[in-house]
């Protein structure tokens, strides 16, 4: 894992990541649809070599239960998750859903870059080792717990 003197996981990686979301912002601005910036920061971070998944589907287990799936909007180098808005501002609850998608894998770094009026991110981490792993009997919905 790429981490620095001071702890800082994927360094190198994030700082050309948020090198090419100003890069969209200011060529685009701010009024466009959140599908707009999600196609351009894509675009933007494939001609920078910078590997990137969209729409990835990541299933959510609730006391090992398949009970939904989340679509991330990018996912980098398979280590980083990027949530995409386009709003007036970042609020708390664009927060809460990155933060949930960071729990709900073992993906550790997640981005949310707002397009809004002024340019905005938060980079939000949530280690491995504060993930709790937990045990349960039953696999499936359809299955039977007593």
């Amino acid at each position: 894992m790429d981490t620095d003197q001071h702890g800082f996981t994927h360094k190198a990686l994030t700082e050309r990541i948020i090198g090419a979301f100003y890069d969209v912002y200011n060529e685009l601005g701010y009024g466009f649809l959140e599908s707009v910036y999600h196609n351009a920061l894509f675009y933007e971070l494939r001609q920078r070599g910078i590997a990137a998944q969209r729409e990835v589907s990541i299933p959510v287990h609730y006391r090992g239960i398949l009970v939904g799936e989340f679509r991330a909007d990018l996912v980098v180098e398979n280590a980083i998750v990027l949530e995409l808005k386009a709003a007036s501002q970042i609020e708390r609850s664009h927060e809460a859903q990155l933060l949930n998608y960071l729990k709900a894998t073992d993906f550790e770094i997640g981005f949310l870059f707002n397009f809004g009026p002024k340019a905005a991110f938060r980079r939000l981490v949530f280690d491995n080792p504060r993930k709790q792993i937990r045990v349960y009997p039953c696999a499936s919905v359809a299955d039977t717990c007593l």
